[in-house]
């Protein structure tokens, strides 16, 4: 039976957005009714039967996801719910940046328990970044360009609605 589902999503350079789209497209050709909208946009979840969260990680920290958890939280516990970070963690060289991105993620959702969650590397624009970005991105060597993975990313939706029973 279709779901009534709502995308919500935090961006800060438009990265997130698409990725939230892609995923919202993804649910929406498997016959359900969706909506993706930006988090400080959504005033009420009423009418939704799921909700997907996604957010970007900036140093370490997910964007925007606690302040919409404790504002829609009594609505948010009762719905089927599944959530995604992105950045760049999962090109890292680093075994732990991953885990690290998604416990930050599960300490902003608490107390909801997400049934799926992921995290998917995101893209690096230089000529989005501000001057003091670019410096800081420069001195540490940060990799550029789009590292998005859109096959994941639609399985991964597949995935998820088959994990809320959707």
């Amino acid at each position: 039976m279709p779901a009534r589902i709502l995308v919500a999503y935090s961006t800060r350079k438009g990265s997130t957005a698409e990725i939230a789209r892609a995923i919202g497209d993804e649910l929406q050709s498997a016959g359900h009714t969706v909506d993706v909208a930006g988090m400080k946009e959504i005033t009420t979840l009423g009418e939704y039967d799921a909700v997907i969260i996604g957010a970007p990680v900036y140093k370490g920290k997910v964007v925007d996801v606690k302040k919409f958890v404790d504002k829609h939280q009594d609505a948010l516990s009762t719905l089927r719910l599944a959530a995604f970070t992105t950045g760049i963690a999962p090109i890292s060289d680093d075994p732990k940046a991953v885990t690290d991105c998604l416990d930050s993620l599960h300490a902003a959702l608490e107390p909801l328990q997400p049934l799926a969650s992921t995290m998917f590397a995101g893209k690096l624009d230089p000529g989005k970044l501000s001057f003091f970005e670019k410096r800081i991105w420069k001195m540490v060597k940060g990799p550029e360009g789009d590292f998005r993975d859109w096959g994941t990313i639609a399985a991964w939706a597949r995935e998820v609605a088959v994990k809320m029973g959707i």
